[in-house]
């Protein structure tokens, strides 16, 4: 079974719902046989690469809210984030573009490193106290770095602009089509979409139900086909 989750690195319910199914995830009896994929969502792809303004005033500004507000709002986040054992700075943090990290996302993908960098991009952005998007491509090397990915191969990712951009845009659209207007989105085999940081309750009954009513395998043995088995292959005699 394939869930693919629709998220973004400066999303913080995102890092949360990540946790939560991941809980569920651990529990579920075939885990083993669920193969997990990031897809890429910007919740502001039109912002600038230099645009890099702290947390709150991006709140206050796009939402409309008061400091105090947006202030309480991280409080209450930092709380949720706790509470699935994550770590979470409530003041001090900037946000910026995203679309280098999820670009390399898609480049650690064919590496299978996809669920290692993603979880570091998280803790840099929600746990660190280094910017992640201040400092420029060499921070984004460093994380990869730590990831298990090639520094060279990162920068040469970064260095070019259209590396990995069209996948970026691909998975963008697909969302669209899909019905996403908001992340993390959780799609199970393509049958079911969980949307929101959900409890690991619902994640835990999605994928149960999910992983039922898989399609059964219909075989189809006509005409005595030779095959091998573990006995042997069989030869034909004439």
């Amino acid at each position: 079974m394939r869930v693919e989750i629709w998220s973004d690195i400066a999303c913080p319910w995102c890092y949360v719902g990540k946790a939560r199914f991941e809980k569920a995830l651990e529990a579920f009896p075939h885990r083993d046989q669920v193969e997990v994929v990031h897809r890429s969502f910007e919740l502001d792809p039109h912002r600038a690469k230099d645009d890099v303004q702290p947390v709150l005033t991006m709140l206050t500004k796009k939402y409309g809210l008061s400091e105090a507000q947006a202030q309480a709002g991280e409080h209450n986040l930092g709380a949720q984030a706790a509470a699935e054992g994550l770590d979470y700075r409530t003041s001090g943090r900037d946000s910026g573009n995203t679309f280098d990290m999820h670009r390399l996302l898609h480049f650690a993908k064919e590496q299978g490193r996809q669920d290692e960098l993603i979880q570091i991009l998280y803790r840099a952005n929600f746990a660190e106290e280094r910017s992640l998007f201040a400092e420029g491509d060499e921070r984004l090397v460093e994380l990869a770095v730590e990831a298990g990915l090639d520094a060279e191969a990162t920068r040469a990712v970064l260095t070019d602009p259209g590396a990995y951009a069209d996948a970026v845009r691909a998975d963008e659209r697909e969302a669209a089509e899909l019905g996403a207007n908001g992340v993390p989105f959780f799609v199970l085999d393509r049958k079911y979409g969980v949307s929101g940081a959900q409890p690991a309750g619902v994640f835990t009954q999605t994928l149960t139900q999910a992983w039922g009513e898989r399609p059964a395998l219909k075989l189809i043995e006509e005409g005595g086909a030779e095959a091998c088995g573990p006995d042997g292959c069989a030869v034909p005699q004439h």
